[in-house]
């Protein structure tokens, strides 16, 4: 019941959370929580009276040391994959990079404490902490960014605005097109609600493009049939904080004011949601599909990113998860030596 009960706070926590804004970055690890502790809860709670949730919480038990291994094994797939299709740069490099340390820790941890006793242990407890941190906190953020991309937001925008993420050859490549097919869904459903938004490509000139990335996806939007009169190019940004604070810029030079939406990719929503939140900008985000191969190395860099710019939150964060961890630890060795 214990459990149970944890799970049931950490759910009202995220619904309260949830409620004031959903772009906080706590809605996933309380998201998370209360789905961990409330399921495993209520499996212990059945586990008294049906077989069957008693063998579900055994399997689960069992699925933990199994995922690691798939998981691992699915990384380093997947960096493969990235450095056959993608190009050896380090970005590309990331799932595989990940996968290797997730499969290696573990046969560090259990070569630490045979060779060095007590001292090793320490150590490999050490490990073990800075890896459940890590795991639960990338967890939470897929989680989170998932759940938030899929999100209804129920308010009325005054522009859409696309973020840019380079040309190839001056044309707008796959990545680029979804994001604007997004932004183009977004459009055509405000239209049929009687709300006629600007359309707000966004995206300067990268030294290896030829043109601006605003002006090739506000071509690509009017081949798509969106008036001339609804969009409005900006061409100067370079970063996701740009994109934001000059296309308000433009806006606000043509008189438009009101709430915003941020289209960009869907592993990319949940940091630009953040990044809005703190620039203190009435925005919500919405992702465009990614292509399956692409997704785990895109979601372990924006996962460092956040942490990077979020560093006053991570080491809070990491601190209390330590002093429960170690906590925990603690308790069980006094309760093993007697």
């Amino acid at each position: 019941m214990l459990l149970l009960a944890i799970g049931i706070v950490f759910g009202a926590c995220y619904l309260v959370s949830h409620k004031k804004d959903p772009r906080l970055l706590r809605n996933g690890p309380f998201l998370v929580a209360a789905i961990a502790f409330g399921g495993v809860g209520i499996l212990l709670v059945l586990a008294e009276y049906n077989f069957f949730a008693a063998v579900a919480l055994w399997l689960l038990a069992l699925a933990i040391p199994l995922s690691i291994l798939v998981f691992g094994i699915g990384l380093i797939a997947n960096g493969i994959t990235m450095l056959r299709r993608e190009g050896h740069s380090l970005g590309n490099q990331l799932s595989l990079i990940v996968g290797v340390i997730v499969l290696a820790l573990p046969v560090v941890s259990v070569v630490l404490v045979l060779q060095f006793g007590m001292t090793g242990f320490w150590l490999a407890a050490l490990i073990g902490l800075a890896s459940a941190y890590a795991s639960v906190a990338f967890v939470s953020f897929a989680v989170y960014s998932v759940v938030y991309g899929r999100m209804r937001h129920s308010f009325t925008p005054a522009a859409i605005v696309v973020h840019g993420s380079g040309l190839i050859r001056g044309r707008v490549p796959p990545l680029l097109r979804g994001r604007l097919d997004r932004g183009l869904q977004v459009y055509r459903k405000e239209l049929a609600r009687g709300n006629r938004p600007l359309l707000v490509p966004s995206g300067g000139q990268g030294d290896d493009e030829p043109r601006p990335e605003g002006e090739a996806m506000a071509e690509y939007l009017r081949d798509q049939g969106v008036p001339a009169s609804d969009i409005l190019s900006e061409t100067t940004s370079t970063s996701t904080s740009e994109n934001i604070t000059r296309s308000l810029e433009l806006l606000e030079s043509v008189g438009r004011s009101g709430p915003i939406m941020l289209v960009t990719s869907d592993y990319h929503v949940l940091r630009t949601a953040s990044l809005a939140r703190r620039m203190n900008v009435d925005a919500q985000v919405v992702g465009s599909r990614t292509a399956r191969y692409f997704v785990p190395s895109a979601f372990i860099r924006e996962f460092i990113a956040l942490l990077v710019e979020n560093h006053v939150a991570t080491l809070i964060a990491v601190g209390t998860f330590a002093v429960l961890l170690v906590a925990i630890l603690v308790g069980a060795l006094n309760s093993a030596l007697g």
